[in-house]
């Protein structure tokens, strides 16, 4: 089904009182009127993407008579100039692999664990990475310091006692401003290939946490998740704990979830390990009921018998096989592919078959 919704198929809690006025000959003209805007700014309105600028203008335009109060516009507002900025900078960039790196902004520079974060992102910045992280003090600074600017985004957030950006991403136009956490933290997790967390407050554990949950529950990409602290620290041990006495051992999450992060020993270890993920595992995507997971390189035909023995709670039918590019698909047709209908969930396990997938040695394309 396409992922545009046709405004007649709202179901009833979504028609508005303008949309049962609005006539046959007034939805026609108001169409007209949006293609050919679409076609104005050099849009093709015909277009898949074309449609989508489209319907986005008439979602704008049916708020008029909806109702909202100023508030509420302003908000809807300032969020789609947020994202649409942001993804404008970050488009930039889109070849390039980049690590998120959450943490206190209170961290002070001496600390080991602001040590830790500056040593793993410099790291990460010899292997080609970008950091993305938030453009105060702390970690966030750490995390600048290590690949220094050029290899650094900084998503700022206004609030009364953070005011400016760090003197290491300060008038770089990867420094983006956000009004909203709800944009930001977006963009954090939508542009990531990797997120490392060192120790920090609430802010902290809250972006931790909506990070597990959206991979647990398949609404980001699955990557790898770092717990990386300073020499002499048992932040993530007591944290560890906590997780196992009081949502493992209760049932609140599955076994399985346990493989969603990893505690890293080291930076380099959380380096090794964020690397490690994308040894033979380069990306996935789902085209209808299939996920797609494409390979740097392929895997033999016993290889693939293993992977169909040892995960079969992950197919809802029929068994894994290797492809060529699905019909659809646009991005990385040159790599191999592992394909199975997938029940979109145990993304635990999904973890796990990934990790399996990167334990295999290089096999020769058998095509």
């Amino acid at each position: 089904m396409s992922s545009i919704q046709d405004e007649n198929n709202t179901g009833a809690a979504g028609i508005t009182a303008a949309d049962t006025k609005t006539t046959d000959f007034d939805r026609s003209r108001r169409d007209a009127l949006v293609n050919e805007l679409v076609e104005l700014v050099g849009g093709d309105s015909d277009s898949y993407d074309g449609r989508l600028v489209g319907e986005m203008l008439k979602t704008s335009l049916r708020l008029v008579s909806d109702g909202h109060d100023t508030g509420q516009l302003k908000l809807m507002n300032s969020a789609v100039k947020e994202m649409r900025y942001a993804y404008k900078v970050f488009n930039q960039y889109t070849t390039t692999r980049k690590v998120t790196i959450f943490g206190s902004a209170r961290t002070p520079d001496e600390h080991p664990d602001y040590i830790a974060a500056r040593e793993f992102s410099r790291l990460m910045a010899q292997h080609e990475w970008m950091s993305i992280t938030g453009a105060g003090g702390g970690i966030m600074k750490a995390g600048h310091e290590g690949p220094q600017r050029e290899a650094s985004f900084g998503l700022s957030i206004r609030l009364p006692f953070e005011t400016t950006a760090n003197e290491v991403i300060e008038g770089d136009p990867k420094l983006i401003n956000f009004r909203y956490f709800f944009t930001r933290k977006l963009m954090f997790m939508s542009h990531a290939d990797a997120v490392t967390v060192c120790p920090g407050g609430f802010g902290t554990q809250d972006e931790l946490f909506e990070s597990l949950t959206l991979v647990q529950t398949g609404k980001s990409n699955i990557v790898p998740v770092v717990l990386l602290a300073g020499e002499g620290h048992g932040y993530w041990e007591y944290w560890l704990n906590y997780i196992e006495k009081n949502l493992l051992e209760s049932g609140m999450i599955s076994p399985e979830d346990m493989h969603l992060f990893y505690l890293a020993k080291s930076p380099a270890d959380a380096v090794e390990h964020t690397l490690n993920f994308y040894r033979v595992y380069h990306s996935s995507r789902y085209v209808g009921p299939s996920l797609v997971i494409r390979l740097n390189h392929s895997i033999s035909s016993e290889q693939l018998m293993q992977l169909n023995d040892e995960f079969p709670m992950l197919v809802r039918s029929g068994k894994m096989e290797l492809s060529n590019a699905l019909e659809g698909e646009r991005d990385h047709l040159e790599l191999p592919r592992l394909v199975f209908e997938h029940h979109r969930h145990k993304y635990g396990r999904l973890r796990q078959l990934i990790d399996r997938v990167n334990t295999f040695a290089y096999i020769k394309s058998e095509n």
